[in-house]
């Protein structure tokens, strides 16, 4: 629910004023009067202006950006579509839906009053209107389009994306709860399944008087008296209201936060049978409250509230409870006053097209809170009332709203002017079952339009995540993943708690939070598949237990590789405690360690993929080439792990031999080197690793020392890459020849060549001998990668070793961003954590995640989050002093009267059919009061 009442900027802040008794109608002294229909001649007369209004503040801002509106078409369009788009926008995002990535229909059901924006602001601007005097057919044509009621509807399905049926609702002072029961129609008859349904009413001036006729429809004394002795009118007022709507069975089954059931609606109208055209009908009105019953299929005696029209005129009061009384004791309702009865019309007045969803929206409030807030001005019965013999008592102090043997019902009434009613049934929201289970660590994820606007969000989430700790940061994740629509600026950080979450949120410089600027488009994405030398015992462990793609992919690995190994690599990677030295051991042997390696990178990658990361472009240094190979679609899964396996249980069975890490390009260390050495592999161009016997590359360590150049031993058990290997060769080359293969489907980069792998390169079974034998060459397979439009390298492995030698290098387009997906051996970071704030870094780089995977086998729920926070800016047309009427009247200037614009250019046409509009309905205003028997007319913008 979302809405603007007099008082009150939402619906929480409604709340508050209710519960507190606050009445929210404005006095105005008479210099604050922005318009008064007060004449000399009236007041020589003794007629009676009332001073009093409820008013909304800030009608002129909107955050025009956010919605695509140019300066232009916000400075002329109707306050009434802005607030409304903007209540729209609230309440989507308060039940956590982003039209975008909602799957179904949506739809909008929406009316207004009469725009008097159009009339009393822009038509009476000379300045304004002469922008369009050059050119008045345009300028017709945007005034139109942002003015006309026509186009409320529609307005809000084409700046929020809905796709559902869109129709403007019409009907006086019944409009908003119309429009409610027109989408609960559209959702039961499968036309859409969400609907927005409300409406807006305000009218220009708000500071403004009224005339007081004894019998009339408004107040005396700007006091609304509703079913009161002294009732003697209603107070007009401004406001917006507005609620999302879905079929129970979906909100439930999609994890919603449900306030309330609407079980039943209906629709009437009271025909010709009544007095006159403005006049109630008691028949028609205890029809449509027995149809809605009917519809809910609920005894009345069920029903223990009801939120009346309630306007407090003398004669509507009576007729509208004769009406309630007689559709309840029609359906068999027995006892007298059981039913609490209120109107939120005696704290911030008749709303007009916004009163009957703002009825409702007071009533779901009521059902949240259990309890019913009092009716103001309350003090003895109206004497044409006997509540006594009714089913109602008029609540007059805040009750504590208790459950009987029924779920706690209300009924909701709006009666327009015309005769078209509404009713609708509203129970309490069921009772759904909590929240599943989630991961340990969250990805909490933040966007706006601009810093100011993330700045105020971040601060506004950690507010109620401080106010409401207990609530499920899953929960609140989940929301913000697929209930907001992602900006250019971003925010991501990862918590265990709300603690942790608030504390980041008020700390974003600190090194775990990642925020930036999206681009516009998704970023290409290389992995980056690491070789030997980086595993470890319960590398991807955390993972293992706790993210089932991963589970599933390295179980089904571990199954094909027992008939290769003998062995369940499982055991190797996450054993028992008291198995773990063997396992550490069995790790550091080359037959063991390739297939483990290659299982992990493995299952990162389809678990990235799942997520929706896909690759752009693939890399493997050494072994790691096997998995780029199987991505790719080169090898199947089960021959890349046979020829893993063959490939490692070979190196195993030669001699041992060292690898050092040299501090130099490679380039530069090939003369230094000693014939029985070999460089392994060209890292970057100040790291290089050599390969060889153990014993020449300790006597190269010492000459490299005494030459003060940096030099590492790795945790390696055979001489990779070097002369030490080739007595394998021919094996593995047979090996090879006998495995199908076919061209790659995923972009892949040879770290044997430096170049785009090619289906000649693969079609020679000795390429992987000479990928075995051969150095690595990673710095020209970088140079390679690096001259495409890529951002970002993702190491998909242990560590991040290939991810700083990458980060060293520039791209075509500027620096890379190099990424990893989970720690080294030692790392601090759990490999959850890692992977969600690489997952978060990547989508304030711009990246889409499948959210669906993501939470794939959970249950989640969707829960009401701060919005938007809007940067509202103001845009307004002022009104300009008239030369006739007193303080502004109600003409235009002279000029445009006269058909001029004051500078000789040719009449204004819109300004003249304006001005007959208003003249024809004045007259047809005068004529109506003057032949109906009854004086209440309806609302004055009626």
């Amino acid at each position: 629910m979302s809405g603007r009442f007099p008082g009150a900027s939402n619906v929480d802040e409604l709340w508050q004023n209710l519960i507190g008794g606050v009445e929210t109608i404005s006095r105005f002294r008479e210099d604050e009067l922005e318009f008064s229909a007060c004449s000399e001649a009236d007041k020589a007369q003794g007629q009676r202006f009332v001073r009093a209004r409820s008013e909304l503040k800030a009608v002129d801002l909107i955050d025009a950006a956010i919605f695509g509106i140019n300066p232009r078409e916000a400075e002329v369009m109707d306050p009434q579509h802005r607030l409304l788009l903007e209540c729209a926008w609230e309440s989507l995002e308060t039940a956590g839906y982003d039209p975008d990535q909602y799957p179904g229909l949506i739809g909008a059901y929406a009316g207004c009053s009469l725009n008097t924006y159009l009339f009393y602001n822009l038509c009476r601007n000379r300045a304004f209107a002469e922008k369009f005097a050059g050119n008045y057919q345009v300028g017709l044509y945007s005034i139109l389009l942002g003015n006309e009621k026509d186009f409320l509807a529609t307005r809000l399905s084409y700046k929020l994306n809905l796709k559902g049926p869109s129709m403007t609702v019409q009907s006086a002072c019944s409009t908003s709860l119309v429009a409610v029961c027109q989408a609960c129609t559209s959702l039961q008859t499968y036309q859409c399944d969400m609907a927005l349904a409300g409406g807006v009413s305000i009218s220009f001036p708000q500071k403004r008087d009224y005339l007081y006729q004894e019998g009339s429809l408004v107040s005396g004394d700007g006091t609304c008296r509703a079913f009161d002795a002294k009732a003697d009118g209603t107070v007009f007022g401004h406001g917006v209201a507005i609620v999302l709507l879905k079929r129970l069975a979906d909100a439930v089954a999609d994890g919603d936060t449900v306030l309330a059931v609407i079980k039943g609606s209906a629709v009437n109208n009271d025909g010709s049978a009544k007095v006159s055209y403005a006049a109630p009908s008691v028949e028609a009105q205890a029809n449509v409250i027995a149809m809605a019953q009917a519809a809910a299929d609920v005894h009345p005696d069920s029903i223990s509230y009801v939120e009346a029209h309630g306007t407090g005129t003398p004669l509507g009061d009576p007729i509208e409870m004769a009406a309630l009384t007689k559709a309840f004791r029609a359906g068999g309702a027995k006892g007298n006053q059981y039913c609490a009865l209120g109107t939120g019309k005696t704290y911030f007045g008749h709303l007009d097209a916004a009163a009957g969803a703002s009825g409702l929206i007071k009533t779901v409030l009521q059902l949240k809170h259990r309890k019913i807030p009092p009716l103001l001005h309350y003090v003895s019965a109206n004497p044409k009332i006997d509540f006594a013999h009714s089913p109602f008592f008029p609540v007059e102090k805040l009750l504590d709203w208790k459950r009987g043997e029924h779920l706690l019902r209300a009924g909701v009434s709006a009666f327009g002017v015309g005769g078209t009613n509404a009713h609708v049934i509203v129970e309490e929201a069921p009772v759904l079952k909590p929240s599943g289970i989630s991961r340990s660590r969250q990805l909490l994820l933040l966007s706006a339009k601009s810093e100011t606007a993330l700045s105020m969000m971040a601060e506004k989430l950690a507010t109620q995540l401080e106010m409401h700790p207990k609530q499920n940061l899953a929960d609140v994740c989940f929301t913000l993943h697929k209930g907001r629509r992602p900006f250019q600026y971003r925010l991501a950080l990862v918590a265990g708690d709300a603690t942790e979450a608030v504390a980041k949120l008020r700390n974003r410089g600190a090194k775990t939070v990642f925020s930036g600027q999206a681009p516009q488009s998704e970023p290409p994405i290389v992995f980056l598949f690491p070789g030997q030398g980086t595993q470890f015992v319960d590398m991807g462990r955390d993972l293992y237990e706790t993210e089932e793609i991963y589970k599933l992919e390295v179980d089904r690995c571990a199954e094909i590789l027992k008939m290769h190994l003998g062995l369940d690599i499982r055991r190797v990677l996450y054993p028992e405690a008291e198995a773990r030295p063997e396992a550490e051991r069995q790790i550091n042997g080359t037959a063991t360690a390739q297939p483990a390696l290659f299982v992990v990178e493995y299952a990162l990658a389809k678990l990235w993929i799942s997520w929706g990361v896909k690759p752009f472009a693939l890399i493997g240094h050494s072994i790691g080439e096997f998995v780029a190979a199987v991505l790719a679609g080169t090898f199947t899964l089960e021959d890349a792990l046979a020829l893993v396996s063959a490939r490692g249980r070979l190196i195993q069975s030669l001699p041992t031999g060292a690898m050092l890490a040299v501090r130099l390009d490679g380039k530069e260390v090939e003369p230094l080197l000693p014939a029985t050495a070999s460089i392994a592999a060209f890292n970057s161009t100040t790291l290089c690793t050599v390969s060889g016997p153990t014993d020449a590359l300790r006597t190269f360590s010492v000459t490299l020392e005494r030459k003060g150049i940096a030099a590492r031993f790795l945790n390696t058990s055979h001489a990779f890459h070097s002369a030490m290997v080739e007595p394998m060769l021919a094996e593995f080359v047979e090996i090879v020849r006998k495995t199908p293969w076919q061209p790659p489907q995923i972009p892949w980069v040879s770290t044997c060549t430096g170049c785009w792998m090619t289906s000649t390169d693969l079609a020679d079974s000795t390429y992987w001998a000479r990928q075995i034998r051969g150095a690595v060459r990673f710095t020209d397979a970088m140079d390679c990668i690096l001259g495409e439009p890529v951002r970002i390298l993702l190491e998909v492995g242990p560590g991040h070793v290939l991810g700083r030698l990458a980060s060293q290098r520039k791209a075509k387009t500027g620096s890379v961003i190099a990424l990893a997906s989970i720690g080294g051996e030692g790392s601090s970071e759990t490999d959850l954590a890692s992977m969600l704030g690489t997952l978060g870094r990547l989508w304030v780089n711009g990246l889409k995640p499948d959210w669906e995977e993501f939470y794939a086998g959970e249950e989640r729920k969707r829960v009401p989050l701060p919005t938007y926070p809007f940067e509202r800016e103001r845009f307004w047309v002022e009104p300009v002093a008239s030369v006739s009427g007193v303080n502004g009247g109600t003409g235009v200037s002279r000029d445009l009267e006269k058909g001029k614009t004051g500078n000789g250019s040719p009449p204004v046409l819109v300004e003249q059919v304006i001005q007959e509009q208003l003249r024809l309905m004045t007259q047809q205003l005068d004529m109506l009061q003057r032949s109906d028997g009854v004086q209440e007319t309806g609302s004055e913008n009626d």
